[in-house]
C-alpha cells in the first residue's frame, strides 16, 4: 500500500498536517489511538471532533482503543519512563507503528509534531525507535510552522479546541482546570 498512516491526537492539531500532506498529494488514512485522554467524556469529545475533521477532508479514520485511565494510575508502568509525556508518546506511537507495519502502510507520522507545546525531539526519537522495532518507516514532518494556521482552520469549522494536552495529570495542572471541569458538567 502506498498510503501514509497519520496518527491524529485531536481535531485541531490534525487540520494543518492533513492540509499540508494533501497539498503534497499524499494519500493517507487517519489513525486514532489516544488512551491517554481523560476523563472519558473528554476522550469522546476529541474523537467526535476528529470524526468531523475526517469528514471535512473526506479521509478514512481508523479508530483503535478506548480511554484507559488505569494505565495512568499504574505507578509501576509510569516508573519505567523518564516522564509521563515519554510514556504517553511511547504508548501511542508503539500502537501506530505496529498498525502501520501489520497493515502494509508505506510509513507513519503523527500530528503530535504540530504542537509547539510537545517535546518534538522526544517524539521523533520514539517514532524512529518504534519504526525500527516493527520494520516500518517513520516519515518525519516538522509541522510546527503551521500550528496557528491549523488552530485558525479548526476555529473556522467550529471544532472544540481543548485547553490541556489530555492526560489526567495535565488537567490537574492546567490553569483552566475549573473551567474545563465545568464544561464537562454543562455538556
Amino acid at each position: 500500500m502506498d498510503k501514509l498512516l497519520l496518527h491524529c491526537c485531536c481535531g485541531p492539531c490534525s487540520m494543518y498536517p492533513i492540509s499540508f500532506l494533501k497539498s503534497k498529494n499524499t494519500e493517507l488514512d487517519m489513525f486514532w489511538f489516544n488512551p491517554n485522554i481523560h476523563p472519558e467524556f473528554e476522550w469522546k469529545r476529541r474523537l467526535d471532533n476528529l470524526r468531523i475533521v475526517a469528514s471535512y477532508y473526506n479521509e478514512e479514520l481508523i479508530e483503535v482503543g478506548s480511554s484507559l485511565e488505569s494505565y495512568w494510575m499504574d505507578c509501576q508502568f509510569l516508573s519505567s519512563f523518564n516522564s509521563r509525556c515519554e510514556m504517553c508518546y511511547d504508548m501511542r506511537i508503539d500502537m501506530v507503528a505496529e498498525y502501520c507495519a501489520s497493515h502494509d502502510y508505506r510509513a507513519f507520522t503523527t500530528t503530535l509534531l504540530v504542537s509547539p507545546y510537545q517535546n518534538h525531539e522526544e517524539i521523533v526519537r520514539i517514532a524512529n525507535e518504534k519504526a525500527k522495532k516493527y520494520g516500518t518507516k517513520f516519515e518525519y514532518h516538522d509541522f510546527r510552522d503551521g500550528y496557528r494556521t491549523g488552530q485558525d482552520m479548526a476555529r473556522e469549522i467550529g471544532l472544540y479546541r481543548q485547553k490541556y494536552c489530555g492526560c489526567i495529570l495535565s488537567l490537574e495542572e492546567s490553569k483552566y482546570r475549573d473551567k474545563i471541569l465545568k464544561s464537562f458538567e454543562e455538556a
